[in-house]
């Protein structure tokens, strides 16, 4: 997918990218290539597939009308490169997001990235999820958390669901097996006062199967959830 492509695609779903946007976009694919000499950031440096498979990927919550650009407070937990949620926030300005990252190396490239692109609103923190989910500045905060890639529903819920206030939802970008991951994540999900409300699959343009499972929260999480660091990896709930 190249950059016009990329652009002619979002005017079919009434997205116009200002000049300013298109800028960022560009520049964001610089940087990824450049730090990832240095930095594992990505195995996809191709300008093309970088476009599609991170960029065009990564706005899919957006495109499939699960985010709007009203000040939503958003979580991106194991970010990485900053997917799904910097793609976002240059779409939707208005977002508040942060993310967490377990290697410090791509905090800084995203504090740098940051700067590049003339981002506000955005906030980079290094540690656990399981971590910062203990603190009562994080805890219950956020409208929506995504996580891209990051792990089976089974432990991802026990990740991300104390994160969001009552009523908010994870938003869970898959490439494969959303279904199967489902029918092993009941414990976990009603342990943690969670429900899954819809299970979106659609294809990327080249064809490619995606899903974004979408899990409301009920009630407050118990406080023994999460455990403690690696516990939901060993012992999934």
């Amino acid at each position: 997918m190249t950059p016009e492509e990329f652009y002619e695609l979002l005017k079919q779903h009434q997205i116009e990218l200002t000049d300013r946007q298109k800028q960022q976009f560009e520049r964001y694919f610089e940087l990824l290539v450049e730090w990832n000499e240095n930095i594992n950031l990505t195995a996809i440096t191709d300008k093309k597939e970088v476009y599609l498979k991170h960029f065009y990927d990564s706005i899919a919550p957006i495109l499939q009308g699960l985010i709007d650009n009203k000040g939503i407070k958003l979580l991106d937990i194991g970010a990485g490169a900053g997917f799904p949620s910097l793609p976002m926030k240059i779409l939707y300005p208005e977002l508040d997001v942060t993310i967490i990252d377990s290697l410090n190396k791509r905090i800084l490239f995203l504090n740098h990235l940051a700067d590049e692109l003339g981002l506000e609103k955005v906030h980079f923190y290094h540690g656990r999820a399981e971590d910062f989910a203990q603190d009562k500045d994080f805890r219950a905060q956020f409208d929506i958390v995504t996580a891209r890639a990051v792990a089976r529903m089974q432990v991802l819920a026990e990740l991300t669901i104390p994160f969001l206030k009552v009523g908010g939802r994870l938003l869970a970008l898959k490439a494969s097996n959303a279904p199967e991951e489902l029918t092993e994540a009941k414990t976990a999900l009603s342990l943690l006062f969670s429900k899954v409300e819809e299970n979106i699959h659609y294809q990327l343009p080249n064809g490619d199967p995606r899903y974004i499972t979408v899990v409301g929260k009920k009630k407050e999480t118990p406080n023994k959830y999460p455990r403690k660091a690696g516990m939901p990896n060993k012992r999934p709930l």
